[in-house]
C-alpha cells in the first residue's frame, strides 16, 4: 500500500512517521513545501492552495491508499488529497475552524460548552475588554507562541503591540479571561465520527504567565472519575461542533476541581516529539494514525507501564546556545526511556512569546504517574543548557 505523507519541511514529526512506515512496510512518499535531503520518493508542492497542490499530488505520485498531514498547512492539503480520492476525510470547514481559534471559541459557544470569556481584539478596540487577568494569543499559532498573560489595561495594550510584532502588525488577536486550575491535554483519534481517547495528559507545571511555556506532561491525568468522565464529555462536544470526524485531535483543557474549560484543538497529533510519549508495546501514535489513513485495523497495544510522560525543555533565553551539560545523567534517572536534544551547541534560540521550538525532550515511563513526574523532574535538575544572550 502506498501512503503520501504531507508534512512541512521544518517538521519535527517525519522522522518518526517514517519510522512508523517502515516497521509496517508501508511505500510512503514525502510531500513537502521545501526541498528535503529525506531518502526515496519525494515531491515538492506549495501549500498555499491546498485543493491545488492535491491536484498535483495525485498527478504526481499516482496510486494513492491514503494520506497523513503531519501538522500546520499540510493537514488542509493531506484532506484535500483524501477528498480528490474519495478517502474518508474532514470537511474543509471543519478543519477551518480548528485552525483557527476564534471560530473554536465560536462554535464551543454555540453548542454551550464551558469556556473563558473572549473577545477578537486589535488597536481600535483594546479599551472595550475590562476582565483581568487575560491572555492575548494570535488565532492561528501553536507551541505558546505569541500567548501573554495581561493584568491591566497597560499591560493588554503592551501585549497587543508585542504580539503583533511576531504575527504581524494589525492581526486579529484573541483576548480570553484567565481561568484557574491545571491544564490538561487529550490524544485522541476519530474514526467514521467516532472518538477513541488514546490518552489524557496533565500539567503539573501549568504556567501562570506571564508566557506560557509547556513542560511537563504526565499520563494518565490526575483527575477524580467525575471529573475525567466530565472531560471526556467536553472533548466529544467540542469535536461534534467543530465538524471533524477523521484522523488525530489534540485538545487542551484547564481542569478546577470538577470545572472543565475548553481551551484550545489541533486537528494533528500532539506537537513536538511528544508522541513518543503514547508508545505502547511497539505500537506508536504514528502507526495507529497511519492504519486509520489507510483503512487498516487498529492493533491492541500490548501490555507495558501504565504511566508515561515527556518533559518538553523551554527556551529560557534568546541567544546562542553555548554548552549542554547533563544529558548522560539525565538518560541514567530511573524511569526514563529516552532524551533528545532537539539544539546543539552554536545553534540560535529564540525564547517565547516569540519562539516556538523546543530545547529538547525527555521521556518517561513507570507503574504510577507519580513516579513518572519524578522522573522527569530529575532528569530536567540534571541538564544544564548555557545561553549567551542576545
Amino acid at each position: 500500500m502506498r501512503l503520501v505523507l504531507v508534512t512541512p519541511s521544518g517538521s519535527y514529526r517525519i522522522g518518526d512517521f517514517l519510522y512508523a512506515t517502515e516497521a509496517m512496510g508501508c511505500d510512503v512518499t514525502v510531500a513537502s513545501d521545501a526541498g528535503s535531503a529525506i531518502p526515496g520518493s519525494f515531491v515538492e508542492v506549495a501549500f498555499d492552495d491546498p485543493a491545488r497542490a492535491a491536484q498535483q499530488l495525485v498527478a504526481m505520485v499516482g496510486d494513492i491508499d491514503g494520506v497523513v498531514g503531519t501538522d500546520g498547512a499540510a493537514v488542509a492539503v493531506a484532506a484535500e488529497t483524501a477528498r480528490l480520492l474519495g478517502l474518508p476525510t474532514n470537511a474543509a470547514e471543519a478543519l477551518a475552524t480548528a485552525g483557527n481559534k476564534l471560530l473554536q471559541r465560536q462554535s464551543a459557544a454555540a453548542m454551550g460548552v464551558t469556556q473563558p470569556d473572549f473577545a477578537l481584539i486589535d488597536d481600535t478596540a483594546i479599551g472595550s475588554w475590562l476582565r483581568f487577568p487575560a491572555v492575548v494569543k494570535p488565532l492561528d499559532r501553536s507551541a505558546s507562541q505569541g500567548v501573554v498573560r495581561v493584568d491591566s489595561p497597560d499591560d493588554l495594550l503592551d501585549a497587543v503591540h508585542t504580539v503583533g510584532g511576531i504575527v504581524g502588525p494589525g492581526a486579529p488577536l484573541l483576548v480570553e479571561a484567565f481561568v484557574p486550575g491545571i491544564e490538561v491535554a487529550v490524544e485522541a483519534l476519530l474514526r467514521g465520527g467516532r472518538l477513541d481517547v488514546l490518552a489524557v495528559f496533565d500539567k503539573p507545571e501549568t504556567p501562570q504567565g506571564p508566557t506560557f511555556p509547556e513542560t511537563l506532561l504526565v499520563s494518565p491525568a490526575r483527575l477524580e472519575p467525575e471529573t475525567l468522565d466530565r472531560l471526556v464529555d467536553s472533548v466529544e462536544r467540542v469535536v461534534a461542533t467543530i465538524g471533524l470526524t477523521e484522523g488525530p485531535v489534540h485538545i487542551e483543557f484547564k481542569v478546577d476541581g470538577t470545572d472543565v474549560w475548553f481551551l484550545e484543538l489541533a486537528a494533528r497529533t500532539i506537537g513536538g516529539l511528544c508522541s513518543r510519549a503514547l508508545q505502547h508495546g511497539g505500537v506508536s501514535l504514528e502507526e495507529l494514525v497511519i492504519r486509520h489513513a489507510l483503512n487498516l485495523p487498529l492493533p491492541a497495544p500490548i501490555a507495558g507501564p501504565p504511566a508515561t510522560g515527556v518533559l518538553m525543555l523551554p527556551v529560557t533565553a534568546t541567544g546562542r546556545v553555548d554548552a549542554v551539560r547533563g544529558v548522560d545523567a539525565a538518560r541514567m534517572v530511573r524511569g526514563v526511556t529516552e532524551v533528545v536534544m532537539a539544539v546543539g551547541v552554536g545553534q540560535h534560540v529564540v525564547a517565547l512569546p516569540a519562539g516556538d521550538r523546543y530545547l529538547g525532550f525527555v521521556f518517561a515511563r513507570n507503574e504510577t504517574a507519580d513516579e513518572v513526574e519524578v522522573a522527569l523532574r530529575a532528569a530536567w535538575a540534571a541538564i544544564e543548557v548555557e545561553i549567551s544572550v542576545s
